[in-house]
């Protein structure tokens, strides 16, 4: 037995080099393993062969998750007849069955409540939008409002389940790691699935599995970034130690994971050596890309006065900016609290205040820089609010809030070949149920595909004998909201 030149310590029979003992063992095959294995890893970097299926509009994405649920009666979608009749019960009409979905079934009263906040139409398109978001009204025509989304799942964690990886149960694969997998990055040096919180108390918890990579390899899942010093946990050197003597460490841990490949293929040791040297490439690029303090002032007033909190929305936005530069391929941001089944009004404008200039300045930084036309954002929640109140309704304080609804909620989205200035689909007129052109979580994942270049029924993953998709079974791509 005699050290092995390649791995000092590493130690190998007669005397061979690493490739030569492999190329030995069992005929050559641990060799023909460790290139596949090998072989795959490198493959992940650029997604899977024959995608795209064709041209994409959109090169990247940027999700704006607000998470809770926020209401549509105060944000996009103006309903005059619910301030009309506000105190009004329920029609009988308007229930399809006699329990009621969300958690209000067991009230004894359904009044009507209409928004406590004026609508006016904007641009062009004439959108309507609620004075709470006068930033967003001023970018009215570069949104393509969905008025139509609902969802399968009407409580909080479900829902969120649902939307960010197509199935209510948690376990599968989240939109990010679809795309991930599929399409693979185009900056080797940064994740290519990022994500960004918002840093404040919120009544819902946000669990890493929303942005896990579920069966796929680990690899694919998300990778959050702080408002921390070290925006990645573990990602600095410990005190003492170089770069220098950090490569060498991971040129001799890539070295036995190797061999272990040799004798065990595992998709996962493969994945293992990947996330090791994006590890140590972040320790360059994850600085870079995070600091701000080269932002011009103008770009940061752009933004409001959170920008230069870290954590914050805005902050999170310039970032996700930054980040898209990059060509980061998929940037989900979550901003928690819109859960208001109490004191709506109360509530509402504070949150829409955290997030309306933000929002409008993201739109228009990307389009200054050229960048909104092959980036998709998109800006929703994980379900809507009732159009009655939820408990007693008591319009003089302002006391009323509104239950989770899944029937009907309203989306936005911009850029990445989305036709700007438009609405897709429409309620009834108290915002009940779905009047027309109705769009599922289903539908909104594949339309997401399509603009990225993929064809959501061929982006499949075999795991436990049956083939996966991010749409499962269902899913029809939403051709009208297309540029």
């Amino acid at each position: 037995m005699t050290s092995s030149p390649i791995c000092p310590g590493i130690w190998s029979p007669n005397g061979l080099s690493r490739r030569e003992m492999l190329g030995r063992m069992g005929m050559g095959f641990g060799g023909l393993a460790l290139a596949d294995m090998l072989g795959s890893a490198q493959a992940a970097q650029g997604g899977l062969s024959g995608l795209p299926h064709f041209a994409p509009k959109a090169k990247r994405v940027i999700f704006l998750f607000m998470s809770g649920g926020p209401s549509q009666f105060e944000s996009f979608d103006h309903k005059p007849l619910l301030t009309k009749r506000a105190g009004e019960e329920l029609p009988e009409s308007f229930r399809k069955s006699k329990v009621l979905p969300g958690m209000s079934g067991a009230q004894n009263t359904f009044p009507l409540v209409g928004s406590s906040y004026k609508f006016a139409q904007h641009g062009q398109s004439g959108a309507w939008v609620s004075e709470l978001f006068p930033e967003t009204a001023k970018v009215a025509d570069d949104l393509c409002f969905v008025k139509s989304m609902h969802s399968e799942a009407v409580n909080h964690d479900p829902a969120l389940t649902v939307m960010q990886t197509g199935a209510p149960l948690p376990g599968r694969p989240s939109i990010g790691a679809w795309v991930r997998y599929g399409l693979g990055t185009d900056n080797k040096d940064l994740p290519g699935f990022i994500v960004l919180v918002t840093k404040k108390t919120a009544d819902q918890p946000l669990s890493g599995r929303l942005w896990d990579s579920g069966f796929l390899p680990t690899q694919y899942q998300g990778v959050q970034f702080r408002a921390a010093a070290d925006a990645v946990l573990y990602l600095g050197d410990p005190q003492g130690v170089s770069r220098g003597d950090t490569r060498r460490m991971l040129d001799s841990l890539r070295q036995l994971h190797e061999m272990e490949l040799a004798t065990r293929p595992d998709a996962e040791i493969s994945s293992r050596i990947e996330q090791y040297e994006m590890a140590f490439r972040m320790q360059a690029s994850v600085p870079e890309a995070t600091d701000v303090s080269g932002e011009p002032a103008s770009i940061l007033e752009m933004y409001g006065p959170d920008a230069k909190t870290p954590g914050s929305f805005a902050a999170n936005c310039i970032l996700a900016r930054r980040l898209a530069e990059r060509d980061v391929k998929f940037i989900q941001l979550y901003h928690p609290g819109w859960d208001h089944h109490r004191s709506l009004a109360k509530k509402y404008p504070l949150m829409a205040a955290e997030i309306d200039r933000p929002c409008a300045a993201l739109i228009r930084d990307l389009k200054q820089r050229d960048l909104l036309k092959d980036t998709l954002v998109i800006w929703g929640g994980e379900f809507g609010r009732t159009c009655y109140s939820q408990g007693a309704l008591a319009l003089k304080i302002n006391s009323y809030g509104r239950d989770h609804h899944r029937q009907c909620f309203t989306f936005w989205m911009a850029g990445g070949g989305i036709k700007g200035g438009m609405t897709h689909g429409e309620t009834d007129e108290l915002g009940y149920d779905i009047a027309r052109d109705p769009v599922s979580v289903n539908d909104f994942h594949a339309t997401l595909l399509h603009l990225l270049g993929v064809e959501h029924e061929r982006l499949t993953y075999r795991f436990q004998g049956r083939d996966f998709r991010l749409t499962d079974v269902a899913g029809k791509v939403v051709k009208n909201i297309l540029a």
